[in-house]
């Protein structure tokens, strides 16, 4: 989705049209190639469920309006960093760079359809045959982002026309992912409450640790998981935390997520880490906070393996 009113992508670009490489975005870190492998084992099927792929730029336009510049972070390197980590299935979300033009995402989709799913961007007005297009290439979901929105008042949501949006992708079987900030919104599980579709947030609810978990919209994000209507990500650890990797202070938001909804928790790398202003973590380290985060073998798998094959349609 693209209005003004909802995504950092405003005002509209055509697709396609040339952007400069920097056009006034800050150049982002690279990730970091050297991917040490976990001392944590994953389970058969493991699937990191929010992951981006951008670029090449040279292939790819990026969208003038986007607030940050990703150097190159291409499929090769994923799968590589994947196939390190003992990951055999991803989930590709579509990256606020390039706006409502899902190519780059959809091209790296086709390389393994039976691997890779997708959650794209849209335009308010997007035909049910372009939805129908993209389902069969394995997107399951549409994001909105709720965070980077021009003079959006904190803690208010376009509700109506969510609505017709997610009322455009139920009849497919998709969810709606949001970015944003969990505790601006203390009666998210009422707002939510008659949605047509199930909801996702991505970075453990994304409010910073010192809110705690005592957070009213923490609670409600909790609440709306009990109910079986929205899911969480454990991802982006270092975009909530105060503290230097291994990011001591998320682990009591990962235990309450898992202890009030199990089976409404899926775990993503968040690769290749955009916009991150600390030290860019390795990939292995991160995957290893799965051994801090989960309390047994049995929660691994359905976090990894179970809840994913559900929310993203795995065979």
């Amino acid at each position: 989705m693209c209005s003004s009113d909802l995504t950092m992508s405003s005002p509209a670009q055509p697709t396609g049209s040339r952007s400069l490489p920097h056009a006034g975005a800050p150049l982002c870190a690279a990730f970091d190639p050297r991917t040490r492998k976990p001392q944590i084992t994953l389970p058969p099927d493991a699937t990191d469920c929010h992951a981006h792929i951008c670029g090449p730029a040279s292939q790819y336009d990026y969208f003038d309006a986007r607030i940050y510049t990703p150097p190159d972070s291409l499929l090769p390197d994923y799968r590589k960093m994947l196939d390190t980590l003992g990951v055999t299935r991803a989930v590709l979300i579509q990256p606020s760079v390039y706006g409502t033009d899902n190519r780059a995402m959809l091209d790296a989709m086709k390389t393994a359809p039976d691997r890779l799913r997708g959650v794209a961007v849209v335009d308010d007005d997007v035909s049910s045959a372009e939805l129908e297009r993209m389902h069969k290439a394995g997107v399951r979901g549409v994001r909105v982002n709720i965070v980077d929105v021009k003079d959006r008042k904190p803690g208010t949501l376009p509700l109506a026309d969510l609505t017709k949006l997610a009322a455009k992708v139920k009849p497919f079987g998709w969810h709606m992912e949001f970015l944003m900030h969990v505790d601006e919104f203390p009666e998210l599980d009422r707002m939510l409450a008659d949605f047509p579709v199930e909801t996702v947030y991505g970075h453990l609810g994304y409010m910073k640790t010192d809110r705690g978990t005592g957070d009213p919209g923490f609670q409600a994000l909790l609440r709306l998981m009990k109910a079986g209507r929205a899911w969480v990500k454990l991802t982006g650890p270092y975009r909530i935390s105060s503290q230097p990797l291994p990011y001591i202070d998320t682990n009591e938001y990962a235990h309450a997520l898992l202890a009030a909804a199990p089976s409404q928790v899926v775990w993503g790398s968040d690769w290749p880490h955009v916009m991150v202003k600390s030290v860019m973590p390795n990939d292995g380290d991160l995957a290893d906070m799965l051994g801090a985060w989960v309390p047994d073998q049995a929660t691994l798998k359905r976090v990894l393996v179970d809840n994913p094959a559900r929310l993203y349609d795995f065979e």
